[in-house]
C-alpha cells in the first residue's frame, strides 16, 4: 500500500494567470519563486513549493501532490497502482524543488502526484498579505463521498478521521486531522482549499486585510466539530473558496487512537466518529451563509437543468 505523509502543493488551472498571481502574493501572502510564460510557481515564506498555476480555459483544480518516504520504491508503487487497474506514469516535469514524481488520476479526475525527494526554495523571505504557514487540506464536492474516501483509504493508505452523518468524510495522512475532504454535492467540483495560520493573532491580522481589500468573508470566525479548527473563508479570485485555519486536531500516536486532547473537545478522548449534521458545524460561531454553502451555485444549475428540459419537449 501507499502511504502519503503530507500533503505537498496543489497546482490550479487559471483563465487569467496575472489576477491569480496578484491574489496569491497580494493577499494570500506567498512568494513568487518563478514565472514561465504559460504558469507560475508559488511558494510560502519558509521556502516550500506551495501553489503552481497553469494557464486554462477554465478555473479548476488539476493536481495534488502528496510527500511520500524517502528512498520509496516507485517502481513497487506502480505495480501496486497497476494490481488496482490504475495506470501511472513517473515523471520529471521540472517543477522547482521537486523531484521524480509518480503520477495517477482519482476516480474524480484529479492527479495525484507521490514524491519522495524535494528541496526548499529560500529562507526568511519577504512577503506581503496574510503570509500561510503550509498548505493544509482540500475539500471536494463528490457524487458519492463513501466512494472515494474508500479509494484514498484503500489505494493510498489514508484513514477516516470523521464523518458528519453520510455526507461528508474527513481524511488523513498524517497528524493533521484532515487532508482531504469530501462532501457530497450535485456538481463535481473542489469546495475549498485550506491553509494553516500560526494563531488567532494571526488570524485577526487576516481579517483587517480582507476588510482593507474589501474581501468578503463569506463564513467565520468559527470554530467547527471536525478538527475543532477555527476557520474564516472567502473566495479568491477565481471564484475559489479559501480557507485559512488555525488549531486543527493531530493524531499524533495512530496505537491510541484519539487526538490530542484539548479544552475544546467535548468527548474525552476525543476519536473519530460520525457527527450530526445540526450542530458539527460551528461549536461556536455564525452559521454559513449561503454564498459559502453555493446555493446560488447550485439553484443556477438547477435553473439551467429545468431550462433544458422544457427545450427538449
Amino acid at each position: 500500500m501507499i502511504r502519503p505523509r503530507r500533503i505537498g502543493h496543489a497546482t490550479f488551472e487559471t483563465p487569467d494567470l496575472d489576477k491569480q498571481i496578484d491574489y496569491y502574493t497580494q493577499v494570500m501572502g506567498l512568494v513568487l519563486h518563478a514565472r514561465e510564460k504559460n504558469r507560475a510557481f508559488l511558494m510560502s515564506k519558509i521556502g516550500i513549493l506551495t501553489i503552481q498555476l497553469d494557464l486554462g480555459s477554465t478555473a479548476r483544480l488539476k493536481t495534488l501532490s502528496f510527500e511520500v518516504a524517502p528512498g520509496s520504491d516507485f517502481g513497487a508503487m506502480a505495480k501496486f497502482l497497476s494490481a488496482e487497474g490504475i495506470k501511472s506514469d513517473l515523471r520529471n516535469d521540472s517543477v522547482p524543488g521537486v523531484g521524480q514524481v509518480l503520477a495517477f488520476d482519482d476516480p474524480k479526475g484529479t492527479t495525484i502526484e507521490l514524491f519522495s525527494e524535494w528541496s526548499f526554495l529560500g529562507k526568511h523571505l519577504q512577503h506581503y498579505g496574510v503570509g500561510p504557514l503550509k498548505l493544509g487540506h482540500c475539500a471536494y464536492a463528490v457524487g458519492d463521498p463513501k466512494a472515494v474516501a474508500e479509494f484514498y483509504c484503500k489505494v493510498l493508505g489514508f484513514k477516516v478521521s470523521d464523518w458528519i452523518e453520510d455526507f461528508f468524510v474527513f481524511l488523513r495522512c498524517g497528524v493533521d486531522h484532515h487532508t482531504v475532504n469530501f462532501v457530497r454535492g450535485t456538481k463535481q467540483q473542489m469546495h475549498h482549499i485550506a491553509f494553516e495560520l500560526k494563531d488567532f493573532a494571526h488570524m485577526q491580522n487576516a481579517c483587517e486585510l480582507f476588510n482593507q481589500r474589501k474581501i468578503e468573508i463569506n463564513w467565520g470566525p468559527v470554530r467547527h466539530g471536525p478538527g475543532h479548527n477555527v476557520a474564516i473563508y472567502h473566495r479568491n479570485s477565481d471564484d475559489q473558496i479559501v480557507e485559512f485555519y488555525i488549531e486543527l486536531d493531530q493524531m499524533k500516536d495512530e496505537d491510541l487512537g484519539y487526538f490530542d486532547p484539548k479544552p475544546w473537545h467535548h468527548d474525552q478522548p476525543q476519536r473519530p466518529k460520525v457527527w450530526n449534521r445540526d450542530y458539527s458545524g460551528n461549536l461556536w460561531g455564525p452559521l454559513p451563509m449561503p454564498d459559502f454553502r453555493r446555493e446560488n451555485d447550485y439553484r443556477a444549475q438547477e435553473i439551467e437543468a429545468v431550462a433544458r428540459a422544457a427545450a427538449a419537449r
